[in-house]
């Protein structure tokens, strides 16, 4: 069954979402329509698919991109304003819903001029700072360590990060929800009947964390890279700014989809932007034996000493 409601208008990644197709996660925004920034709407794309689509890839078209999900759906996003989605016979809601926050409003934040992050993102006294990795290395995990220590919660999986109009990066908070594994959640002692699994990911969920979530966008201060290793110490350095531009595009969201929407020049000049500006270091923390309260203990002592 399709669950929708006409043009409910939400707020996440800094962008007022118009969407016909229910978002119970995203805030929803009081404003009027004239100041929506981007509308997901219902459609059929079975004919367009059929005439330019390729199973299994992304699609990329003159200011469009369009990917099929098997059985689920077909996705549409338009210049940075506009995705429409084709439901197909395996239709589900649930799972709609993590490719529109996810590769759908990745691909927007790129179309739009935003660099989205794979990472998570908190507020420590006053600024951003963002926590990229690959899948798997702890990225959540560690969030959630600094979110029981009292700080509070910008993004998970997508971190937008914008330019101001003097240039100064600045992160622009997500939705109020994390997706935490099943490690995780016993790591904290978390009750993991509490939360909703993920679609497909029975040992996957979704974390409300509404009371620690920062709704306003904050300024960019450090990155951390988090990298799992099997050495017995923990392992702190700070990148070249080289460096830094290579890990900004190694750790952007969707990142293939870069080059084939013509916007490398455009990364490399945005990211040397951040590089010029913050700290990013890498954090190589033991596979095993050291907790996150200990990593929270590490990066908050580095950022007290002015290392980030």
């Amino acid at each position: 069954m399709i669950s929708t409601i006409n043009n409910t208008i939400y707020k996440a990644f800094g962008l007022y979402i118009s969407s016909e197709i229910r978002l119970p996660e995203v805030p929803i925004a009081s404003i009027l329509m004239n100041d929506v920034n981007v509308k997901i709407e219902l459609g059929d794309l079975t004919e367009c698919w059929s005439q330019k689509g390729t199973e299994g890839k992304i699609v990329v078209l003159e200011e469009m991109i369009v990917f099929k999900v098997k059985n689920l759906a077909i996705f549409s996003i338009q210049e940075g304003k506009r995705v429409i989605v084709s439901p197909l016979s395996e239709w589900d809601e649930n799972k709609t819903r993590l490719y529109l926050l996810g590769t759908c409003m990745g691909v927007i934040l790129l179309q739009r001029g935003m660099i989205p992050l794979h990472g998570s993102a908190i507020v420590i006294d006053g600024k951003a700072y963002g926590i990229v990795g690959d899948s798997g290395v702890g990225k959540s995990t560690l969030t959630t360590a600094f979110i029981k220590a009292g700080y509070k919660f910008l993004s998970d999986d997508v971190i937008a990060v914008s330019l101001s109009k003097r240039n100064i990066p600045f992160v622009n908070p997500s939705y109020p929800q994390q997706k935490l594994w099943q490690d995780s959640l016993d790591v904290f002692g978390f009750d993991s009947n509490q939360f909703k699994p993920l679609f497909d990911r029975e040992n996957k969920y979704a974390v409300p964390v509404e009371k620690n979530f920062h709704a306003e966008p904050k300024p960019l201060a450090g990155i951390i890279e988090l990298i799992k290793t099997e050495d017995r110490h923990l392992e702190i350095c700070q990148l070249s700014n080289l460096n830094k531009v290579h890990t900004l595009y190694k750790h952007t969201f969707r990142n293939f989809l870069v080059q084939r929407l013509s916007l490398l020049d455009w990364h490399f000049h945005f990211s040397t932007e951040i590089a010029n500006q913050i700290q990013i270091h890498q954090m190589k923390r033991p596979s095993r034996g050291v907790a996150p309260e200990q990593l929270v203990h590490h990066l908050l002592t580095l950022i007290e000493e002015g290392g980030i």
